[in-house]
C-alpha cells in the first residue's frame, strides 16, 4: 500500500482536484483508493459527495479522540473510491494536537492499521503546521501540485525544508516523488516557462502529463462529482486518467489479470 501526501503550502494550486480526480481515475481502473482529506474547508469531502452534516466521524476523531479509522472511512458513489472525510471541526485540530501525546505520528498510527487499499492519497491543507506534518509523517511520498503561473515557485523551498526535516528527524523514508503541473495553457509563453522551470528545478519528479485550465474541472466540485463522471470527454478527464496511468507505472504493483 503506498501513501501519498498532496502538499504545496500555497492555496489554489489543485491539491483537491488532483486528489477527487486521480482517487476517481485510478478508481475506475480496478483500484481501491483512500482519500484522507485534512484539510478543515473539506473540499475532497464534498467534492467526492459526501454530505458532512450527516457524518458520525471523521478524520478529526481519528486524529484527536483515537477512533478506529476503520468506523470514521466512508464509501462514496464512485468505483473504487474511500473516504476519510473532514468537518469543520477539524480547524481546531491544530491548537489540540499540541498538547497531545506523539502528536506528529498520531495520522501513522491510525493509517498503518488499514489494509485493504492500493493507494492513500492525503489532501493536505494550504500550510505546513501540525496537520500536515502529520500526513508526511504518514507517507512515503510526497506530491506537490504547481500552478503554471507567476510566483509558482515562491515558497517552494519552505515546503522542500520541511520535508526535509521530517525525512530527518520523523519518517526517513519520506521523499518528493512527484511534480503535477497544474492550471497549464499551451498558448501562453508564461505557461510554457513555468513548466520548463520546474523540470529543471525537479528533473524525473515532474510527471509528463500537465493539467489544462479546464471549466469542466472548476465546475464539477459543485456537483460533487469527480470530472472523470462529470464530463467524460473533457480535456481535464484525459489528463487525469494519463496521470493515473503514469502514477499506477511509478508506484503501484501491475494488476493481476
Amino acid at each position: 500500500m503506498r501513501i501519498i501526501a498532496v502538499a504545496n503550502q500555497k492555496g489554489g494550486v489543485g491539491k483537491t482536484t488532483s486528489c477527487v480526480n486521480l482517487a476517481a481515475a485510478l478508481g475506475d481502473r480496478g483500484r481501491r483508493v483512500l482519500v484522507v482529506d485534512l484539510d478543515p474547508q473539506g473540499h475532497s469531502t464534498s467534492g467526492l459527495g459526501i454530505d458532512k452534516g450527516k457524518l458520525s466521524l471523521s478524520v478529526y476523531d481519528v486524529l484527536i479522540n483515537d477512533s478506529s479509522p476503520d468506523e470514521a472511512i466512508s464509501s462514496t458513489p464512485w468505483k473504487g473510491v474511500y473516504l476519510l472525510p473532514a468537518r469543520l471541526e477539524l480547524a481546531g485540530a491544530e491548537v489540540e494536537l499540541v498538547g497531545l501525546l506523539s502528536r506528529e505520528t498520531r495520522l501513522a498510527r491510525a493509517l498503518s492499521k488499514l489494509k485493504d487499499f492500493d493507494l492513500i492519497l492525503i489532501d493536505c491543507p494550504p500550510s505546513l503546521g501540525l496537520l500536515t506534518v502529520n500526513a508526511l509523517v504518514a507517507a512515503e511520498t510526497v506530491v506537490v501540485p504547481i500552478q503554471c503561473e507567476y510566483y509558482a515557485l515562491e515558497g517552494l523551498s519552505q515546503l522542500v525544508g520541511t520535508v526535509e526535516l521530517v525525512r530527518r528527524h520523523l519518517n526517513e523514508r519520506l521523499h518528493i516523488g512527484g511534480v503535477i503541473l497544474t492550471m497549464y495553457d499551451s498558448r501562453t509563453n508564461l505557461s510554457k516557462e513555468v513548466a520548463e522551470e520546474v523540470r529543471k528545478r525537479f528533473l524525473d519528479a515532474v510527471f509528463e502529463t500537465t493539467i489544462p485550465r479546464n471549466v469542466r474541472l472548476s465546475e464539477a466540485p459543485s456537483y460533487g462529482q469527480p470530472v472523470i463522471y462529470y464530463d467524460p470527454q473533457c480535456i481535464g478527464t484525459k489528463a487525469y486518467i494519463a496521470l493515473a496511468e503514469e502514477v499506477e507505472k511509478r508506484w503501484l504493483n501491475p494488476r493481476k489479470l
